[in-house]
C-alpha cells in the first residue's frame, strides 16, 4: 500500500507542478486566452452567456469543484496516516533472507503482552523500515495493576522474545499506558 501511495505522490505532485507552472506562465505573460494584460477575463458576452444559463453550468461548476476538494482531503488524509510495515527481514543465518509478516510479529507481542498479570488490554503497531523496525504498544491496565511492573515485563521477556523471533538486534519500542474504566462498587 505504502508503494502505491508513493506512486500516486509522485503523480499527484507532478501533474500540480505542470499545471501552477503553465498556469503561471499564462497569468505572467497575458497570452491566450486572457488576451493581453489589460483586457478582463471574461468578456461582456461571456459574462451574459453563462450568467443567464439554464442554471446548469453554475452546478457543473460546483460539482467539479466539490470533487476536487473532496479528493484534496482525500490525499491530504492519506499523507497523514502512518503505514504500518508489511514485512520484516530476518537473517535466516545461512547468507540468506526471510520476511516476517509484520501482522504476524504484532499478534504474537499483543498475545503475550496480553496475557500478562494486570494487562486488560493490548494494541501493537509495528513501524519503521524493513531492516530496522519499531514497535508501539498500547497497553490498558487494569485498576490493580502496578504500571513499573507491567513495564517491566513488557520491556523484559515479550521483546526478548520478540527480538529473538525476528533475528533482530535491536527493536526500539514506545509503550503507551492507560487504565481501564471500571465501575465503582457500591458499599452498603
Amino acid at each position: 500500500m505504502s508503494g502505491m501511495l508513493g506512486t500516486v505522490n509522485r503523480i499527484l505532485l507532478a501533474v500540480a507542478g505542470l499545471v501552477l507552472l503553465a498556469a503561471g506562465a499564462v497569468l505572467l505573460t497575458g497570452t491566450w486566452p486572457l488576451h493581453g494584460r489589460h483586457a478582463p477575463l471574461l468578456t461582456a458576452e461571456a459574462r451574459h452567456r453563462y450568467g443567464h444559463a439554464d442554471g446548469w453550468w453554475s452546478w457543473a461548476v460546483l460539482a467539479g469543484l466539490a470533487v476536487v476538494v473532496l479528493l484534496a482531503l482525500w490525499w491530504l488524509l492519506s499523507q497523514l496516516r502512518r503505514p504500518r510495515l508489511p514485512a520484516v527481514v530476518v537473517d535466516t543465518g545461512d547468507g540468506a533472507f526471510a520476511l516476517l509478516r509484520g501482522r504476524a510479529l504484532e499478534q504474537a507481542v499483543a498475545a503475550e503482552a496480553g496475557a500478562l498479570d494486570g494487562v486488560a488490554g493490548c494494541r501493537v503497531v509495528l513501524r519503521g523500515r524493513r531492516g530496522s523496525p519499531a514497535l508501539r504498544v498500547a497497553l490498558q491496565l487494569e485498576p490493580h495493576a502496578v504500571p513499573a511492573d507491567t513495564l517491566a515485563a513488557v520491556a523484559g521477556p515479550v521483546l526478548t522474545h520478540a527480538r529473538a523471533s525476528a533475528g533482530l538486534a535491536d527493536l526500539p519500542t514506545e509503550a503507551r499506558l492507560s487504565v481501564a474504566s471500571h465501575r465503582a462498587q457500591r458499599v452498603t
